[in-house]
């Protein structure tokens, strides 16, 4: 299969609906933000997003990996509107899907302001699948031949989304159970909090496994769970057994698959 074929007129189409996209994102993102006269994130939703609301919900801080991601995506649209991406093989493959991943994005962020904290859940859970078929999929297609800023743009910034959205996920889905079961499910939050992080460990090490062990997915998973033992160590919402565990998943989740990554290359070397 070729790099290039012939131009069609889906190849413009693809083009503006992924710049489109990107529109809408940030739209929403300013939305979720406040803007326009909406509630902050971490107030909406009766407060079920603070980080003292929900044991598995990252510190302020953690949020900050929207700035590489939003910019990477930035990029990526930029690069993809060029004449020379229009009829790349890769492009038609993927740009469709990193679309609809930055509207499940965006959409997230409208439904925070304006539905039910269920709601959120469902779309997150969408934007997660959307992720994974997008990664894997990009991943899979991915050729030497490609180069570094393909694989930069499409590989590396979508599997730090995908990372990201998965321990995202985790937070949201524990958020709505905070808001929504009897209070004297919290003695039971230790246990289940540490179970729910072996979980993301699996999970974690599975994607980068299916990915060739690249480290990206797992970047954005470490650095999230880095910032959520931050919060249940030094917060107000204490829990040590879920901090200590943040801890060691993030370790396990970096470690693993940089010694893979290193003795799959020797390998290939010799």
């Amino acid at each position: 299969m070729s790099a290039t074929e012939s131009a069609r007129g889906s190849d413009v189409i693809r083009q503006i609906l992924v710049i489109a996209a990107f529109v809408f994102m940030i739209i929403g993102d300013a939305v979720g933000l406040g803007a326009f006269g909406g509630t902050p994130i971490q107030e909406a939703q009766g407060g079920s997003f603070s980080p003292d609301a929900s044991y598995l919900t990252p510190a302020t801080e953690a949020f900050a990996i929207w700035t590489p991601i939003y910019l990477g995506l930035a990029i990526y649209v930029v690069w993809q509107a060029l004449p020379s991406q229009r009829t790349r093989t890769r492009q038609r493959s993927l740009g469709w899907l990193i679309a609809l991943t930055m509207v499940l994005n965006g959409l997230w962020l409208v439904t925070v302001q304006f539905l039910s904290v269920w709601a959120t859940v469902a779309c997150i859970v969408l934007l997660l699948a959307a992720l994974v078929v997008t990664y894997l999929r990009a991943v899979r297609t991915h050729l030497p031949s490609d180069g570094a800023v393909d694989g930069i743009l499409i590989d590396g910034v979508t599997g730090l989304h995908l990372g990201w959205v998965a321990l995202a996920t985790v937070a949201n889905v524990a958020a709505a159970l905070t808001a929504t079961v009897p209070a004297d499910w919290e003695g039971a939050a230790s246990v289940l909090g540490v179970i729910v992080l072996v979980v993301v460990a699996v999970v974690a090490l599975g994607v980068s496994a299916a990915g060739g062990w690249r480290i990206a997915p797992v970047l954005s998973i470490a650095w999230g769970l880095a910032w959520l033992a931050v919060a249940r160590l030094t917060g107000d919402l204490v829990d040590v057994p879920i901090g200590i565990a943040a801890i060691v998943v993030a370790a396990v989740v970096l470690i693993i698959p940089a010694v893979a990554r290193l003795l799959r290359e020797r390998t290939l070397a010799d």
